[in-house]
């Protein structure tokens, strides 16, 4: 083979080589807050009484909160929730999303207190308000929350009805005119309807808070809210996190800007971290998500389930994982075989059913009152839960249950409901771990995390062009002011659509081939 044509093939080996690095493999984290953490309560209850955390109220409150966002799956009336504490009636609707995070989005950045949904796909905010959330009040003092507008951000502009995102939500008369929007949610009544734009949104290194990134994403202009979404809902925006083209991990793939892949850790003090890119460690527990058309969620097949020492093979139940799901909620077979099996390996007293306590396997708890509440300081050891996963992987659950405080002392109830319907497993049986969701390779991996550690490295493959806009200081604490962010000298990087981004060292390769080719 002649020399030159050994030097053109060396070329085309090192630009497929080049494009394959194109792949986005920074990590970018977010705080992520509990419903009822306290910097989250402070913005959200808007001067209401809820339950006390901690208080059957306050489970009674979250398991009601499950069942209306739901709706029917769950199959469950709707009747107003009453606390016998207090015998007041609170709005459920107030309950809203299980989490938020704050996420600046334009130039100047305005930062919003968005819900995270893994439920749903599409990225929208409350934009030129025709009908939604302009504030709350607490007290005497009023609180804005922030609204977007292509009015004022420099970087935003509108989708146009012949972009191929646009044919996920509605066919347009014109190419021309903007892109609409509507999407329906499984909670009654609610709507989020208006037209996608396209604007920055500022990132941070997970694991270099000072390294800033502007990823131009698309999201919708949300002008009309209806439904729960006007009563405390999703107050200041919606942040999708399905499976669709249209929620935020797809864009930032599609862009390369991260893989694939995102990670959400709960921890025990209402605060926990969501890293877009995140595809966890070799180490992990895995199992593949078994897609349903007509039902795209995060479900899993659990093949065996182990309580204490006694394990049942099961045919395969599938569930779906859901972050958004304070409990987990189970139907017969399964429901029913973990229940009796913990029941008869359990040595404190069963308690009878309880219409305050929306759990039906209770148990009195030989604690002293002056101690810190926990189940593993009854005087039995609880037994342990462990699902086996489609795999062989385990899925251990750190704690099955969880104690609340009682006029004559502390019990403590195994955390599931039993439901006529869907397999949902929630977030009580996620805490203490980093869930890892690989929509790139399709599986759900798990590793016990205390949700502090840094989540790898952010290197970034790129070289993309340097921003002339400076983005605003990111906040991880909850934020509902609508004043814009202010100004950073900070280093910055703009990634933009259509770009062919390299390495800057596969460019040397590059072109270092390109003077042994032409000396040839």
């Amino acid at each position: 083979m002649p020399n030159y044509a050994r030097g053109l093939l060396l070329l085309v080996f090192l630009m497929g080589c080049a494009a394959r690095a194109c792949k986005g493999s920074g990590k970018f984290g977010l705080k992520i807050h509990h419903r009822f953490s306290d910097p989250v309560r402070k913005i959200l209850d808007s001067g209401e009484n809820p339950p006390e955390k901690g208080t059957a109220g306050y489970f009674a409150a979250l398991v009601r909160r499950d069942f209306a966002v739901h709706g029917r799956r769950l199959s469950v009336d709707r009747t107003p929730l009453t606390f016998s504490s207090s015998n007041t009636t609170y709005r459920l609707s107030l309950f809203g999303y299980l989490h938020y995070a704050n996420v600046t989005v334009g130039t100047p950045g305005l930062s919003f207190l968005v819900a995270l949904d893994t439920g749903s796909d599409l990225f929208w905010l409350p934009c030129d308000c025709v009908s939604c959330i302009r504030g709350i009040r607490l007290g005497l003092q009023e609180i804005d929350f922030s609204i977007y507008s292509l009015k004022t951000s420099s970087t935003g502009k509108k989708l146009p009805c012949d972009s191929p995102l646009c044919g996920h939500y509605t066919s347009c008369s014109t190419s021309s005119t903007a892109c609409p929007y509507k999407v329906m949610y499984l909670s009654a009544n609610t709507v989020s309807s208006g037209y996608l734009v396209e604007d920055v949104v500022h990132l941070t290194a997970n694991n270099n808070p000072s390294k800033l990134v502007n990823a131009e994403i698309t999201f919708g202009c949300g002008r009309n809210q209806t439904g729960s979404f006007l009563d405390g809902g999703a107050p200041n925006g919606l942040l999708g996190l399905g499976l669709g083209s249209v929620s935020v991990p797809s864009m930032l793939a599609s862009e390369d800007i991260a893989v694939n892949s995102f990670s959400m850790c709960f921890g025990d003090d209402g605060t926990g971290r969501i890293v877009f890119g995140d595809q966890g460690s070799s180490d992990q527990g895995e199992t593949p998500f078994h897609l349903r058309q007509l039902n795209p969620h995060y479900n899993i097949s659990i093949t065996q389930i182990t309580v204490g020492t006694n394990a049942s093979h099961v045919d395969a139940v599938y569930a779906i994982f859901d972050t958004g799901t304070s409990f987990t909620y189970l139907n017969d077979p399964a429901y029913t075989l973990i229940a009796k099996k913990f029941d008869s390996q359990v040595n404190d007293s069963r308690l009878a059913t309880d219409s305050n306590i929306p759990f039906d396997y209770c148990y009195e708890s030989s604690i002293n009152q002056t101690q810190t509440c926990s189940s593993s300081q009854s005087s039995t050891p609880t037994p342990s839960l462990n699902l086996t996963m489609q795999g062989g992987d385990q899925f251990h659950v750190t704690d099955p249950t969880f104690p609340l405080p009682t006029k004559s002392g502390y019990v403590y109830c195994l955390g599931m409901v039993k439901s006529e319907d869907v397999n949902i497993i929630g977030q009580n049986f996620m805490t203490g771990y980093r869930v890892v969701f690989d929509r790139e390779r399709m599986v759900l991996g798990w590793k016990a995390s205390d949700c502090n550690e840094a989540s790898g490295s952010s290197m970034f493959p790129v070289s993309p062009r340097t921003s002339t806009q400076h983005p605003p200081k990111s906040s991880e604490e909850p934020q509902a002011t609508s004043k814009s962010g202010s100004s950073t000298s900070g280093a910055s990087l703009t990634l933009r659509r259509g770009l062919f981004r390299l390495k800057s060292s596969t460019y040397m390769l590059i072109l270092i081939f390109l003077e042994v080719l032409l000396i040839l």
